[in-house]
């Protein structure tokens, strides 16, 4: 049996382009200036193995045989990486060669025991593994080295997955894979070609895509994760792993607000977007602003984008039927025709937002914004420079980070919540976007400090924005109305009256969330 890798992670970004556009990337006079040698085609024929109902892909691992060229490989991938996120692919994975046939050799079964992921696997073999997915791809394949020394291969495949019994699925797509050095200039040489060519992200490998094509699934929202923090990780890698993780819910859901026209997909990606940009926000005082700007000025356009889309699916799905019903069981028929009306242009202005959150999500800029993530993620102390004050805090441990910011954020919600159940509506709008930011914060540091203690503080705080969040989407709908109506019709003047009728309802459970949150014990100096 061959030895395996003793460090074998695979790194990669992985982008999808059309196959027209191929050859104009190829001659692309960027990959020119890092090309390092010859380009190679080859042809890559690939066997993906699993039980009958798929056991082993359901728990990350994935295990292929594949021919190149002449020779056999076979090649165990596990789970997804941390370091994943923001296109980037990263997963373990280690290969054994197995010798050149013209037919495909049986699994090596001591191969597998050699993995840390034998249990598994070995689990796998017992119920009977089979070759499930075939990927054919002819692969043309560019060394490149980059400026800082760092090796990689950009490799584009065009073929086909196939299933049995169903149509095979077309493959066309590029992968930057990393040889020897930093991941961050392969996430700029892909800024810069992603501005001169119709590249969009493939957050999916060929084996899940063959695996939900045997299986078809319904697809779900990808929702918030917290950062793999330990409390040995320090403030500059637990930033990369929260903008990692902030970009991951973001483009987890962009193949879904395409395609699907459920809500939650604008939801969790609106509710990401605000995340990053909390992220972003804590890093002011140690990114130099070359380098966060421009993450931080596209993050912002794509919130503007996805606001409307998010604020007019709650109108029409949620507070219009509110209104309905009150108006239905009041018996004012008088009211319903203007509040038709109000309905019906409401839904189209909801069309249309969610055709401009679309095009955004398709567009060259979102693009640019998950890969922009990626490199600030990537860059070494986040781009401070070496020595700098900003490189010295970064370098020290994530609490040291945490622990004054989130002092910072809470000062500021308690100074905004002053008398907040009785404030007027700007006030405790103010208040509820520092409870927002707060909730971000603990959020983001929670594993750092004592799970209990954070717990508690966390749902006090949830408890407190919900209420908040309520009101808030009562006084938006005022505002919508008279964007779609006129803030003179009668439709405007219901929904003010409807806003503040709900203000008045929330009150007391505003009064009760605030006072329960001033008695909650904060976490962050307790250990």
């Amino acid at each position: 049996m061959a030895n395996a890798d003793p460090s074998p992670l695979e790194l990669e970004l992985k982008l999808r382009l059309p196959r027209p556009a191929v050859r104009a990337l190829l001659k692309d006079p960027a990959l020119a200036t890092v090309r390092r040698g010859r380009t190679q085609r080859k042809r890559l024929v690939a066997s993906y193995f699993d039980t009958e109902d798929t056991r082993l892909a359901q728990t990350g691992v994935i295990l292929r045989l594949r021919r190149e060229g002449g020779r056999w490989v076979q090649a165990v991938k596990g789970p997804s990486d941390g370091r994943g996120g923001a296109g980037l692919a990263a997963r373990p994975e280690i290969e054994w060669p197995r010798g050149r046939s013209p037919q495909m050799p049986a699994l090596d079964a001591q191969c597998l025991v050699a993995t840390p992921w034998r249990r598994e696997l070995l689990k796998a073999l017992k119920r009977g593994l089979k070759p499930l997915v075939t990927t054919d791809v002819e692969r043309t394949s560019v060394p490149l080295v980059f400026p800082d020394g760092t090796a990689a291969f950009l490799a584009i495949d065009i073929g086909e997955i196939r299933v049995e019994g169903a149509e095979a699925l077309p493959i066309s797509e590029v992968e930057i894979e990393l040889e020897d050095g930093d991941v961050e200039p392969l996430y700029r040489f892909a800024q810069t070609l992603a501005t001169e060519h119709p590249l969009t992200l493939e957050p999916k490998s060929k084996a899940e895509r063959g695996f939900t094509l045997l299986h078809p699934t319904v697809a779900e929202p990808e929702r918030a994760r917290d950062a793999a923090l330990d409390k040995k990780t320090n403030a500059a890698d637990a930033m990369a792993a929260i903008l990692r993780a902030c970009a991951r819910q973001i483009e987890g859901n962009a193949d879904g607000l395409v395609a699907d026209d459920d809500p939650e997909w604008v939801h969790q990606m609106r509710i990401g977007t605000r995340r990053l940009r909390a992220g972003l926000a804590m890093l002011r005082d140690f990114v130099p602003a070359d380098l966060l700007a421009p993450v931080a000025a596209d993050a912002r356009w794509l919130a503007r984008t996805l606001g409307p889309a998010r604020d007019l699916d709650v109108l029409v799905l949620e507070t219009l039927p509110l209104i309905f019903k009150a108006v239905r069981e009041g018996g004012d028929d008088a009211m319903h025709t203007p509040l038709n009306t109000f309905s019906e242009r409401a839904m189209q202005h909801r069309v249309e937002a969610r055709a401009a959150a679309r095009s955004a999500v398709t567009s060259q800029r979102f693009v640019q914004l998950i890969l922009g993530v990626g490199a600030l993620a990537a860059s070494p102390r986040l781009g401070a420079q070496e020595g700098s004050p900003a490189a010295v805090a970064l370098a020290r441990p994530a609490r040291a980070l945490a622990q004054p910011l989130l002092k910072r954020r809470y000062r500021k919600l308690m100074k905004r919540g002053e008398n907040l159940p009785h404030v007027p509506a700007e006030a405790r709008h103010a208040a509820r976007l520092a409870a927002k930011r707060l909730r971000y914060a603990t959020e983001f540091f929670a594993v750092l400090f004592s799970r209990k203690r954070t717990r508690v503080f966390r749902d006090s705080l949830t408890r407190l924005q919900d209420v908040l969040g309520t009101m808030n989407d009562a006084e938006v709908a005022a505002q919508l109305a008279a964007e779609v109506v006129g803030a003179g019709s009668t439709s405007a003047a219901m929904l003010r009256g409807w806003a503040a009728a709900s203000t008045s309802t929330q009150t007391a459970a505003l009064a009760r969330g605030w006072k329960s949150f001033q008695r909650t014990p904060t976490f962050w100096d307790r250990g």
